[in-house]
């Protein structure tokens, strides 16, 4: 089925809002959500939901918290989710850091013990939008592992994602590298496995540390385990993950000891730079323009329309999601539902799962 951004929101505003009992914070979560769908990000959109509200069952999720400054040493912040919606918390703490760029030149923030932070892409955006270069490490800490090291037959973290963030200018659009540093990330191994569909080759292996095409291996305590991409590149990324996202914040790499039914931990170091630190943003900018065009100016392969920059395919694929609506899948559909019903989501509530629900019925 296809729906529309403000459908989803709707949606998705009403099944956090009545499990968290905030509706304020909950429509917040829900837009990033969506936000993520629009940009084809379906692993961070509102498949995550179910996830959010075990959290919230469980009591590893608390929705009325917000961010606490644990250590202020003027350009650097340490700070505390407090287990709250990772979108909340994660928001305020970069309008904490983007203040102190804008006195210092840069700020460096270490975040620890959010719940789920999303795309990390949205904290270097927020940081890009204010006219700062930002690098973003980040760990996960999850009830149990679920990507194998290099050279490894199974899972010993989770998939640790990194980001880098870049002003747009004055001819290009912001520059913006978000990605995990496992193959792919665990929500398009879900998506897969809800939409009977084959992850790609070389992403997954089974609990002997065979390669598979088989998403189902991932679930039901099958053993199976994410690669990294690039096999020692995304390795060593995902290394840095877990010591600077997690351990330098306090809130730790990932281990056997720390992890927990119903959470999903990030932890994240951010780095704030301003591009005119040494007095050369116009320049800088209008080498990014140059470099750009270089770059694109290749002879597209066979197959592929253009050579595209980080952050050009979310843009193309939100373009057509606006105009044509959001698909879900028949699996996630059915797992947003189970979470309505869970959270007490009345039936008029629900609008299009309602309504696909009906006609599944007739």
């Amino acid at each position: 089925m296809n729906i529309s951004a403000e459908e989803l929101t709707k949606l998705a505003t009403s099944i956090l809002g009545s499990a968290s009992g905030n509706t304020a914070k909950s429509g917040k979560v829900a837009k990033r959500l969506v936000d993520a769908n629009l940009t084809g990000h379906d692993s961070h959109g509102v498949g995550m939901i179910p996830a959010y509200v075990d959290g919230i069952v469980a009591q590893q999720l608390n929705p009325e918290a917000d961010v606490e400054i644990v250590q202020d040493r003027g350009p650097f912040l340490l700070v505390d989710g407090q287990r709250g919606f990772g979108h909340i918390v994660a928001e305020q703490a970069m309008n904490l850091a983007i203040e102190r760029a804008q006195t210092n030149h840069f700020a460096v923030l270490s975040l620890r013990n959010s719940f789920h932070l999303g795309r990390l892409g949205d904290w270097g955006a927020m940081a890009a939008e204010a006219g700062f270069i930002c690098i973003i490490y980040a760990n996960v800490q999850s009830a149990r592992p679920i990507v194998a090291p290099f050279g490894g037959s199974d899972a010993r973290f989770v998939t640790n994602p990194y980001c880098t963030a870049i002003p747009a200018t004055d001819k290009n659009p912001m520059f913006l590298l978000d990605m995990a540093t496992s193959t792919i990330a665990m929500g398009k191994a879900r998506v897969a496995n809800l939409s009977g569909k084959e992850v790609p080759d070389g992403s997954v292996i089974d609990a002997k540390g065979n390669p598979t095409n088989d998403p189902s291996v991932m679930f039901d305590d099958k053993g199976g385990s994410l690669t990294t991409f690039g096999q020692h590149k995304g390795f060593g990324l995902a290394l840095l993950g877990d010591i600077l996202g997690g351990s330098f914040s306090g809130g730790g790499a990932y281990l056997p000891t720390r992890e927990m039914p119903g959470s999903i931990t990030n932890n994240m170091l951010a780095i704030l730079i301003d591009p005119d630190v040494f007095g050369m943003a116009e320049a800088f900018g209008i080498d990014m323009d140059r470099y750009t065009e270089w770059v694109k100016s290749s002879a597209s392969a066979p197959g592929v329309d253009a050579v595209q920059f980080p952050g050009d395919p979310e843009r193309k694929t939100a373009q057509d999601r606006h105009a044509n609506g959001i698909p879900l899948d028949a699996g996630t559909v059915a797992q947003l539902t189970e979470a309505a019903i869970k959270a007490n989501v009345l039936l008029a509530q629900m609008g299009a799962l309602a309504d696909h629900e009906q006609e599944l019925t007739k």
